[in-house]
């Protein structure tokens, strides 16, 4: 199927708008995408390309839109590796490694789970996730590793999605996180909203950190966390308190990027998290220690997180079930390089 030009001259009453929005009124486009368009060159002026969506439009002037034609966004099967860690009629545990995007979405289109899992599992995943999303009940951000459950059948998808939205499965988390939480041990609760600086952002809606009734706005969001042990001594800081900690989250809820909007909050950023981690210098001293941390940080472009253990019912036998991974190796290397902080205390 080819694609259409749309082409218009602007007449004198035109002229008060923006390039962006006029097109919009008679495309019937929506701005975002006529924006992609002209980022694309498929926008013309008198056969010169448009590049900027804000300048007025020109009297006289014929513009012409080029809609390509529509691409088939169904996910297609992909022969990709999984590393599985159980597999029945009902459902089946993975263990997805960090870069992979769970389903198809803008900007990751293949190479997602859900490409791996049609190719694996053929005609065997639940539907009621739909096209996109066949048997996912849960997910896990693309940067983040460890255990994740897909259903096979709508029978499991449906018993599963229960036991998340009842908050009884139990999902543990393990970070390398800098500083240390106060207390050591304790429960985060907050509602969780986009944030108005950043739409790639999760935010804790003002006044609702421990005081829920401070706002209707955004989603109720609850994180326990526990600290297991500390790495190195910050400079200027009380006695004991480490420069990076390795903290268990146990979720109660499942909002997009809960234990890193967290963790944030409350001083403890997670290393390399490049949205809410703190992205300063880590070390400045030539301590050989502190120096082999600076080097595996380099490499690690990605926040120190990995759901390290789930636990459910399953669907048919109700018994249950739990599976755990180990860090990858990545962040295993990053937590040794850690350990050799201790080595002079």
């Amino acid at each position: 199927m080819d694609g259409k030009w749309h082409t218009q001259r602007a007449q004198a009453g035109d002229t008060k708008h923006r390039v962006d929005k006029w097109l919009a009124s008679w495309t019937e486009l929506s701005r975002s995408r006529l924006r992609t368009l002209i980022e694309s060159g498929q926008v013309r002026i008198d056969g010169d390309i448009i590049t900027s969506p804000t300048k007025k439009v020109t009297e006289g002037a014929e513009y012409a839109v080029f809609v390509p034609p529509p691409v088939d966004d169904t996910p297609k099967p992909e022969d990709i590796p999984l590393d599985i860690l159980f597999e029945d009629d009902q459902l089946i545990v993975v263990n997805k490694p960090a870069g992979m995007t769970v389903h198809p979405a803008p900007g990751s289109r293949s190479a997602t789970l859900v490409n791996a899992l049609l190719h694996h599992c053929r005609d065997s995943l639940s539907g009621i996730g739909g096209v996109m999303r066949p048997g996912i009940v849960h997910r896990i951000d693309k940067d983040t590793s460890g255990v994740l459950v897909v259903a096979k059948t709508d029978r499991a998808h449906r018993y599963l999605s229960k036991q998340f939205a009842k908050h009884s499965v139990e999902r543990v988390y393990h970070c390398l996180a800098r500083s240390a939480p106060k207390p050591r041990e304790g429960q985060i609760e907050s509602r969780l909203a986009r944030s108005v600086h950043d739409r790639k952002k999760q935010s804790v809606v003002r006044g609702t950190f421990g005081n829920m009734e401070a706002s209707e706005h955004g989603r109720h969001a609850v994180t326990n966390y526990k600290y297991i042990r500390g790495f190195g001594q910050q400079p200027n800081a009380a006695l004991g308190m480490p420069q990076v900690s390795l903290v268990e989250c146990r979720l109660e809820t499942g909002r997009t990027h809960q234990i890193r909007v967290h963790l944030a909050h409350i001083g403890c950023p997670l290393l390399g998290d490049p949205l809410y981690g703190k992205q300063r210098a880590f070390l400045t001293t030539k301590n050989p220690n502190e120096l082999a941390v600076a080097e595996a940080l380099s490499t690690f472009k990605r926040q120190a997180l990995h759901a390290a253990s789930l636990g459910f019912l399953h669907p048919i036998s109700k018994k249950f079930m739990s599976f755990e991974t180990p860090f990858p190796p990545q962040m295993q290397a990053l937590l040794e390089a850690l350990e050799g902080l201790n080595s002079e205390l």
